[in-house]
């Protein structure tokens, strides 16, 4: 899939034209019915930093159409629950650039900071707006 979406996101013409101006910050162009995961577009309109998290049990695909966003990776030191944050360290940080697609696994560890406008496309394995995840802080 991440292949597939490298693809499309070098031709010009899908990125002109499924990550247009009037794309909110998300925007669910497909869910499957049957398989349950779903294609996102998203434009971010200015600097936005999101804080460490993960996807659950599902994997997610982030996918740069437009700008760049640096992702870091965050090591688990101390597990979350429902009543206390868990605790992660920093690992790594990189960029994605236009055309760029990265997999994400289940419980993989992530942020994503934006320093400007960015336009992406995100394919999670179920709607996470449907799923309820823990919290994570970076350990001091």
């Amino acid at each position: 899939m991440c292949e597939l979406l490298r693809a499309a996101l070098k031709d010009e013409s899908f990125v002109a034209s499924t990550l247009t101006d009037d794309v909110p910050e998300r925007k669910i162009l497909y869910e499957d019915p049957e398989l349950g995961f779903v294609i996102l577009a998203h434009h971010y309109k200015g600097a936005k930093e999101s804080p460490p998290h993960d996807h659950g049990p599902y994997w997610a695909i982030y996918g740069q159409g437009r700008g760049e966003t640096k992702m870091s990776d965050w090591e688990l030191l101390e597990p979350a629950s429902e009543e206390k944050p868990g605790k992660v360290r920093k690992t790594r940080t990189y960029s994605l650039t236009p055309g760029m697609a990265y997999l994400y696994n289940e419980g993989d560890l992530h942020s994503p900071s934006r320093a400007g406008s960015t336009r992406l496309i995100r394919i999670e394995g179920r709607n996470m707006e449907k799923v309820k995840r823990l919290k994570y802080e970076a350990a001091a």
